[in-house]
Formats: C-alpha cells, structure tokens, sequence
C-alpha cells in the first residue's frame, strides 16, 4: 500500500496539477470514494455493535486477546506492505475488507468508553459530523487544487511519527508516574488534526495523479482504487479519532 502512494508521489508529470478532469478520472475517484464510504459503514456498524453488547465487549477485551484485537489492523497492513508486492485485485480487496473489520471491532472500545463518558453517543456523532465536514472540504480542495502537494508527503509523514513517539512517551510517563504530561495529551491531539487534515488533501491529489499512471490498466485500476480507498480510509480514521478526543476530554 505505501508503494503504491509512494510511486504516486515521486513520478508526478511535470504540470500534474493541472491535468484536465475527464469521466475516467471523475469514475476512478468514484469509485474510491464509494468503496471507502462502504468500508466506514461497515466499521461503523461494527463498532457499535460491540460496544452496545456486553458479551462481545468481554469477549473482544477481557484478556489478553485484546491486544491482538486492537493491533490486527496494523498487522494487515504491514502484511500487505512487506509481502504483497504485486497484490491480484482479489489479494487487495482482501486487505481492504479485513483491516475495515478489525478495525471496526477495535474501535468498539473507544466508542463504549466515550459512550459511557459526559455527553454519551452524541460526543461521537458530533465528531463525527465534524470530521465528514472536515474531509469532505480538504479532500475537494485536494482534487481541485492546481497546486502541486507532493512536497507536503514527506513532512506529514515525519510529523506523524514524531506524533506516535509522543503518544508513547506520554504512556510510558503515565505508566511510572500516574500522571500523563499535563498538556501534552492536547497538544498531540491538536498537531493530529493538522497533519491527518494536510494528510486528507495530500492523498486526494496523489490518488488523482496515480489515475493518469495507470494507464487505463484495468487489473492496475482496480488494486489502485482499493489501495486508495483503504489509504483515504485510515486518514479518515485517525482523523475522527483526534477529534473525538479534542471533543470528548481526550479519554
């Protein structure tokens, strides 16, 4: 999957940002779209089910399986990274489908615990309202624009793995002091808006690029429009989850 934005990113054409629309391209976007609406449908739709049932939830998080709950998203993913360099439609979808159901089993936690917490279901759909609006305006902005982003991928990409090491940092002081960094916890979450939100726009436009590379190759598109759909999908993810915490007292 990051070679596939990766490629994108490096071999843009000189003046890609003024590349006309055209139907294909407005049907290739289409179709990413639709295919990443599904996916948060379908995590959606999970997540609520496990947090609104007891059983599930003790089963899902009761123990040790927890961790394998909530890292099999991840796991996916680098499984797709390091062993499927030239994944068949069929391998992509795969992916696709399996990380948006682990990941929807995962996120039950968060909704149960916001659910449980001052404001209850509504805190989520608020941030989730906020963050469609969020997307959907950066994402516009990122197809339409003529201004080349390319530049911004490597940026991102570092702010957000300055952004884990911080999260991890606040955890382990958490952990030997009972008490996370006072303020620290705002400040990652604020810095997440921004590089998920530069990150939204970014991937649009690299996803645009990457239609023209193509080529028309139909077994090329279809991987493409998957890998995108699922790149456009953990955006959007990571996303609602930073502002869900701005939103919720950062649970």
């Amino acid at each position: 999957m990051s070679d596939y934005h990766a490629h994108g990113a490096r071999s843009v054409p000189i003046g890609g940002a003024d590349m006309a629309v055209d139907a294909g391209l407005r049907a290739f976007m289409l179709g990413v779209y639709n295919k990443m609406g599904l996916g948060l449908l379908l995590s959606g739709a999970l997540a609520y089910v496990v947090a609104t049932t007891p059983a599930l939830m003790v089963a899902l998080f009761g123990g040790p399986q927890a961790y394998v709950v909530l890292f099999a998203p991840l796991a996916l993913i680098m499984i797709s990274n390091f062993f499927m360099r030239n994944p068949s439609p069929m391998a992509a979808n795969v992916i696709y489908w399996g990380v948006v159901a682990t990941m929807g089993l995962s996120l039950g936690m968060t909704v149960a615990i916001y659910a449980a917490g001052a404001g209850g279901m509504l805190t989520i759909v608020k941030a989730l309202l906020v963050t469609a609006a969020t997307f959907g305006a950066l994402s516009l902005w990122g197809y339409t624009t003529k201004r080349n982003l390319t530049g911004w991928g490597t940026f991102l990409y570092m702010g957000v793995i300055g952004m884990i090491i911080a999260m991890l940092v606040n955890v382990g002081f958490a952990y030997f002091t009972g008490a996370p960094i006072q303020g620290l916890d705002l400040a990652i979450s604020v810095i997440g808006v921004l590089i998920f939100s530069g990150l939204t726009a970014y991937k649009t436009q690299m996803i645009k690029f990457s239609y023209y590379e193509l080529g028309g190759n139909e077994r090329a598109m279809a991987v493409g429009t998957t890998y995108a759909a699922l790149g456009l999908y953990i955006t959007f993810v990571n996303l609602f989850l930073m502002i869900l915490r701005l939103m919720g007292g950062r649970r």
